[in-house]
């Protein structure tokens, strides 16, 4: 029997007057979820760590991706891919390369369309560099929340918050601030998240 509710309801909490939540480190949090999980379910975990090494992310290992069973993975490469692609043609025009350099082109998706591109591309030309890695970062955060808005306690709510806690772990590097405040912000998401849902499967 699956317990996603219990690992959701067990996931870390930030007590009050804490500041320093870096000592939850990402990997020791993500190694107590797989734990709890099937094996059938930890490979559907490992795969979304997959697309955190960055010489795994050619064009096999998002082919893969995109044809997976778990809809998370499929919804978050695609916009992931889509979201590199785009941050790469910026940065090729901005140096003077070929606009394809360094791309991720899968065959067939070329004419597809990528709903965040307005965004992305206004954050992009920001000229703040920190700014446009904080709004590349929330644009991410907002489509984990777009995947898992009719989830209920499942593995699919359980991928985003690991999603999420990927891009803390990073501003806890370049920013620890930032990633403390984006903590907070998860650890309330969650928890705001397991009450609705609990309730709603009372009803």
């Amino acid at each position: 029997m699956d317990n996603y509710a219990y690992i959701i309801a067990s996931l870390p909490v930030l007590q009050p007057g804490d500041s320093q939540p870096e000592r939850l480190v990402a990997q020791d949090i993500v190694d107590e979820i797989r734990e709890q999980l099937s094996p059938r379910d930890a490979a559907v975990l490992d795969q979304l760590l997959a697309g955190y090494i960055p010489e795994r992310l050619d064009a096999e290992f998002y082919a893969a991706a995109l044809q997976h069973r778990n809809r998370f993975i499929r919804e978050w490469f695609r916009f992931d891919l889509d979201l590199r692609n785009l941050t790469v043609a910026y940065l090729n025009e901005s140096l003077g390369r070929a606009f394809d350099q360094d791309q991720v082109l899968l065959e067939g998706r070329q004419t597809e369309e990528f709903p965040e591109r307005e965004a992305a591309e206004q954050i992009l030309n920001c000229g703040d560099i920190l700014k446009r890695e904080r709004g590349l970062d929330e644009l991410r955060w907002e489509k984990i929340d777009e995947i898992t808005i009719l989830d209920s306690l499942d593995l699919e709510l359980v991928l985003g918050f690991v999603a999420k806690l990927k891009i803390i772990d990073r501003w806890l590097q370049l920013d620890p601030e930032s990633g403390r405040q984006l903590f907070r912000r998860l650890v309330e998401d969650i928890r705001s998240t397991y009450d609705n849902k609990k309730q709603n499967l009372t009803i």
